[in-house]
């Protein structure tokens, strides 16, 4: 029945739209890849941005439920709300893509599992850029299946804000508490803007007792960024984030026996980054930026002298990147330097360094095709020096359809949990492992006309020296290695179509679609893996908008299937009321028809969850 009635929603959507001569509204931003700012119609890469209003429809109030309506992408949580959830793409693993804040690169060199835990709230988010396949030639080390770009919003005026909501699923804590279920939440915030200067102040706070036993969490936020604009050729951005998340860790990372486990984790962000017009041809763009992140790990939440994990790690940064205009076309340069450092009692003292170096020369070989070609050079204290370059390439057909090929190359360095980590019998690092090296080739289209929009691609990718944790047998601890060699071949699509109904009706519906097929070279098949086996197979994700004066509804579906769990669809909805512009009210309904389902091990994931929220935005 479900499958039925979204069926029919697609058909509906797409028999209204024939009847329509109304055209799409694309924003026209430039992406931020940190030497060459380019308009996202004019990008040579798989690229896809998701855009504050679209944020604003979807039933979510978390960065993690935002991805997990994007093609491609796969977000599997061990706690959802924010409490932990690793992000890949495209069947790599959780440590293969790079998430950016701002272009400024968040690094958990620790691990990435809390790479997600960032401080920016849902409302201080403008849009996010998701480029998909290995781009270390623009974005440098772990950008092998892809990046994530988080872009904060730039105020115009003086106001505040105010987000409150609660939540539940209606069903006891019989194990424990006897209490109902519920979450609940507030963000409030306030701008300030000057003839030259503007400021912004957030503050959030989320606090829940859970789903199921030991799942309870609080999440506590505070960020400020502050742009200045010093003359008309030199600019400042400067930010302060800080989040403190706590939370049960039920069967998080050594079922079943962890079951009274629980972690929190505090991470305090810095970033300083300026523009400089030179000339009119010249830019200069540096940035520094700092990470403190502090991991405390309680395998028995109530026996803190047992098993318990204290990890501190921070991280210092500087880039300096520079674009140059050609008579033919754009040069862009670049250095950057990483210092990570890590202080653990399961990982010990270690501390490395890195050094990388960039080049890109983009230009427009004919009126019809556009290159982009580059390399990044890179130095590490414990792998020396690597190369990694790649090009892309978009030929316009027509008009309205542009044909698209790039090949890149990039690689990942092992974190500190993957060379030192001593949980024994649990898990233990390897030193030996090597740097993981990725290899892609892709072609597409893109295709915009009016109310259509409509890309395809297909993709090869070789990962050499996959790093996995493997065993024999269960008497034996995970320890990482380097498994074979990952070869996946993939294709995904997408497309949206906009509908004006009549003066106070429209409609806007977005499909896409992607099938992966991973196999491991090379491999020892007796091992046991931990993440070789959850990729996705295939991923569909259907939304449909509409909007009548001062309510929306959309409705969003989801559905995935594993190659090592059985498919399932997840559906959500959100209806969302506007009073006189500035208040709105919401109800949210996620996991809408109750399935059963994991994103990780045997973690069950919350059934129907019913939210209740209301906004007031002065900003």
């Amino acid at each position: 029945m479900k499958k039925i009635s979204i069926l029919f929603v697609l058909i509906s959507s797409f028999g209204l739209a024939q009847n329509t001569n109304d055209t799409i509204a694309i924003d026209e931003v430039s992406v931020i890849n940190n030497r060459l700012n380019t308009k996202i119609s004019n990008e040579n890469r798989n690229i896809y941005v998701i855009s504050k209003s679209e944020i604003k429809k979807l039933p979510v109030k978390i960065l993690q439920e935002i991805l997990q309506y994007t093609s491609g992408v796969d977000v599997r949580q061990r706690g959802p709300f924010g409490s932990q959830a690793d992000i890949s793409m495209d069947g790599g693993s959780f440590e293969q893509t790079l998430i950016l804040l701002n272009g400024v690169k968040i690094v958990d060199h620790q691990t990435a599992h809390n790479t997600l835990n960032l401080p920016v709230p849902l409302e201080m988010i403008e849009r996010i850029e998701i480029v998909r396949g290995p781009a270390a030639r623009v974005y440098g080390n772990n950008s092998l299946t892809g990046v994530v770009n988080i872009v904060t919003k730039k105020i115009q005026k003086t106001g505040v804000f105010a987000h409150s909501y609660f939540g539940s699923n209606f069903k006891k804590d019989e194990e424990e508490t006897g209490d109902t279920f519920t979450n609940k939440g507030f963000q409030i915030g306030g701008s300030l803007s000057k003839e030259n200067q503007q400021h912004q102040l957030h503050l959030s706070h989320e606090k829940g007792n859970g789903y199921r036993y030991n799942t309870a969490y609080e999440n506590n936020k505070i960020y400020y960024q502050g742009n200045f604009q010093l003359n008309e050729n030199n600019s400042l951005e400067a930010a302060y984030g800080y989040v403190k998340n706590g939370f049960g860790a039920n069967g998080f990372y050594a079922a079943p026996g962890d079951k009274n486990s629980k972690e929190i984790v505090e991470t305090t962000l810095v970033t300083i980054q300026s523009k400089h017009q030179v000339s009119n041809n010249f830019t200069v763009l540096p940035r520094v930026s700092y990470r403190y992140n502090f991991d405390d790990y309680r395998y028995f939440k109530n026996d803190l002298n047992r098993a318990r994990s204290l990890h501190y790690s921070n991280s210092i940064a500087g880039e300096i990147n520079a674009n140059y205009l050609l008579n033919k076309g754009q040069l862009g340069l670049g250095a950057e330097y990483r210092n990570e450092q890590i202080n653990s009692t399961s990982i010990k003292q270690h501390t490395r360094n890195n050094f990388g170096f960039y080049a890109e020369y983009k230009t427009d070989i004919t009126p019809k095709l556009n290159t982009n070609i580059g390399t990044y050079l890179n130095y590490n204290s414990n792998y020396g020096w690597q190369i990694f370059p790649g090009i892309d390439a978009s030929y316009t057909l027509i008009p309205n359809l542009k044909l698209v090929a790039n090949a890149g190359t990039s690689q990942r360095i092992p974190s500190f949990t993957d060379l030192y980590l001593d949980q024994r019998p649990g898990n233990i690092g390897n030193e030996k492992v090597e740097v993981e090296k990725a290899f892609q080739t892709e072609i597409g289209f893109k295709f915009l006309k009016g109310k259509w929009s409509f890309d395809a691609y297909y993709f090869y990718r070789n990962i050499t020296n996959f790093i996995d944790w493997i065993r024999l047998t269960t008497d034996e601890p995970w320890q990482a290695n380097n498994y074979g060699d990952l070869r996946t071949v993939g294709f995904n699509s997408k497309a949206s179509v906009l509908v004006p109904i009549n003066s106070n009706q429209r409609l806007k519906m977005g499909v896409s679609y992607s099938y992966l097929d991973p196999k491991f070279i090379n491999s020892a098949e007796e091992y046991n893996s931990k993440y070789k086996i959850e990729s996705l197979k295939h991923q569909f994700i259907a939304t449909i908008n509409y909007e009548m004066n001062n309510t929306s509804i959309t409705f969003a579906n989801r559905y995935y299937t594993r190659y090592s769990y059985k498919s399932y669809w997840i559906s959500d909805i959100r209806i969302n009321h506007i009073i006189k512009d500035k208040f709105s009210v919401y109800v949210d309904a996620q996991n809408l028809f109750n399935t059963v389902y994991n994103e990780v091990g045997a973690i069950p994931m919350p059934g129907r969850w019913i939210s209740f929220g209301v906004r007031f935005n002065g900003i």
